[in-house]
């Protein structure tokens, strides 16, 4: 006997083929579509058909008032349940079809109504909007229910308001209205689903013969490990062939890269074009752990030959590390200067105290006026000549660190600056990044000074940076603006040559450039010129660019340290 096969146990859910679920996905949607189309279609008809309503019983009530025998009646006859008011009133309900016709004069007591009973009582609604000469429609609830009604003054003879007329359709006729108009609305909404269900099913039936009646379970299987080592690497992957050509990216080496699908196929030199980048992954510079500059990335290459004569690079971004430990050291330098300022200020209350103490109030308040002064020239000063906001701080903050390291930060009487910058952070960082290389270089160095000089020229922005250190030799001018080059030790929290290859690169993407030279009387000096960096014209153009400001004229920044304060005190 042959054997049986054990039947296979259904299980509830989607289907496993392409077909059936894309099939189904199409009819829900079909249907959803199906459903939402009606909705939208039914609230706009009910509120057109209450709109309706409410006009026609404003219809109703203007023509009402508008006959004077009702105005007269009104004057003259009392509020009777067989009074010409009241039969009036009927007749119009009765030729309309309206729920009810009121009649009410200026204290809200009818006149008329559907109920003769309610005659003379005070009406259920406020009518003051009516007797106020506006004419009112709404949905509201009464004696009678909910109805839509419309309210109009009642003007005499000499057109003056004596009461109002309001009228009211009952709210169950739009209703049944609403509910009439469903059915045919539900007909028309199958026969769109029915077309939309063919649709799908034609679309779906397409899609089986593509994908060859495979499950999407085996289609994923096919993508799982390539995509598993393509997007779950969290580094940059880029492969290249015998030629040199990119034949693979992920999404990691897109976003770093800063390029797209454009690049597959083409070379490292057209896809990126020249730069240390290219050299490093297309083999012509060697080595490990390769740093280098792609727009504001700080990467880290390694690149690793294949048996078939191309390579893969990978490729991890810094950015973000080299940015921290900047940071870091900008806190601790911070932390220094805040140190040296609490010194600072202790001694200044200690003096105070003693003033105070020896009842000098004279000189106490003197010696407060005199503090305060100094802090507030020294910064008003500084953003006279600089105006832009970024870079007044950044300068006003770095004078307070030089203090601090002992080193004189002095802006040249040349700086001119005005509030025009088109990129203002962009120059924040320039002038951040020189500042700090010159503390460096003139650290431990007697009459250590550092002076900027920043003036525009049209909409042409120049920086200069001077220091008395040890200068740049000339045969090393040129390879500082290299990534990962430096004389420095690199600090515990990565590795330094970044600084002045992202300042070449902020200047070269202006449309500018930065040179470095030896300053007069020996030190550095550093020149950035950039072109286009401010808005409009200027109306205060500085010298040439080569001409150095006096240092006999120049201004010092931050000079105001502890030491100045003990001999104020004294």
């Amino acid at each position: 006997m042959t054997p049986t096969r054990p039947a296979r146990r259904r299980r509830l859910g989607l289907p496993r083929r392409v077909f059936s679920q894309v099939l189904l996905m199409q009819l829900a949607i079909a249907a959803g579509v199906a459903v939402l189309a009606t909705g939208l279609f039914l609230a706009p008809l009910s509120h057109q058909l209450d709109d309706q309503a409410m006009r026609r019983a404003l219809a109703i009530a203007e023509t009402t008032a508008e006959n004077p025998q009702v105005a007269r009646d009104l004057q003259t006859t009392a509020p009777t349940a067989d009074g010409p008011v009241q039969q009036e009133a009927e007749r119009i309900r009765r030729a309309t079809g309206a729920e009810y016709v009121v009649v009410l004069d200026r204290h809200g007591t009818r006149w008329s109504h559907s109920n003769p009973r309610q005659v003379g009582e005070h009406v259920s609604t406020d009518p003051g909007a009516a007797l106020a000469g506006r004419k009112v429609m709404q949905i509201d609830t009464g004696t009678l229910g909910r109805s839509a009604r419309g309210k109009v003054p009642l003007y005499d003879s000499d057109h003056r308001i004596i009461g109002a007329v309001s009228v009211g359709i009952a709210y169950d006729s739009v209703r049944a209205k609403l509910i009439d108009a469903i059915p045919g609305l539900f007909a028309y909404a199958g026969g769109a689903l029915a077309a939309g269900a063919l649709a799908a099913w034609l679309i779906s039936r397409r899609v089986q013969r593509q994908t060859r009646d495979l499950a999407f379970s085996d289609i994923a299987a096919l993508l799982a490990e390539r995509e598993a080592m393509l997007h779950g690497i969290r580094e940059g992957v880029v492969a290249l062939d015998r030629a040199g050509r990119v034949r693979l990216l992920n999404d990691e080496a897109r976003r770093l890269l800063g390029i797209g699908d454009e690049a597959l196929g083409r070379s490292l030199d057209e896809a990126l074009g020249a730069g240390r980048t290219t050299d490093v992954l297309a083999g012509r510079v060697t080595g490990t752990d390769l740093l280098t500059v792609r727009g504001q990335r700080v990467l880290v290459a390694n690149r690793m030959p294949t048996g078939d004569g191309g390579a893969v690079a990978t490729l991890r971004d810094r950015t973000e590390l080299e940015q921290l430990g900047r940071e870091l050291d900008s806190t601790r330098g911070l932390i220094d200067a805040l140190r040296a300022q609490d010194h600072e200020h202790a001694n200044r209350m200690h003096t105070l105290l003693g003033l105070l103490e020896l009842e000098m109030y004279d000189d106490a308040v003197e010696f407060v006026g005199e503090v305060v002064g100094d802090h507030r020239a020294t910064a008003e000063q500084v953003t006279e000549k600089i105006q832009d906001p970024l870079t007044a701080a950044l300068l006003v903050g770095k004078a307070t660190v030089a203090a601090e390291r002992g080193v004189a930060l002095w802006i040249s009487d040349a700086t001119r600056l005005p509030d025009r910058l088109v990129d203002p952070r962009g120059l924040v960082t320039v002038v951040g990044n020189l500042v700090d290389n010159a503390l460096d270089a003139v650290a431990a160095t007697p009459h250590a000074r550092v002076e900027v000089e920043l003036r525009a020229e049209g909409r042409t922005a120049v920086l200069q940076v001077r220091d008395t250190g040890p200068g740049v030799p000339a045969d090393q001018r040129d390879v500082i603006f290299t990534e990962g080059w430096s004389t420095k030790q690199p600090p515990p929290h990565g590795k330094r040559g970044i600084g002045l290859p992202l300042v070449r690169r902020f200047a070269e993407r202006q449309g500018g450039s930065v040179t470095v030279a030896e300053a007069p009387g020996g030190g550095a000096q550093f020149t950035v010129v950039l072109p286009e960096a401010l808005a409009g014209p200027d109306l205060a153009p500085a010298g040439p660019v080569s001409a150095p400001a006096g240092p006999a004229r120049a201004l010092a920044v931050g000079a105001d340290t502890a030491e100045s304060a003990e001999e104020e005190a004294r």
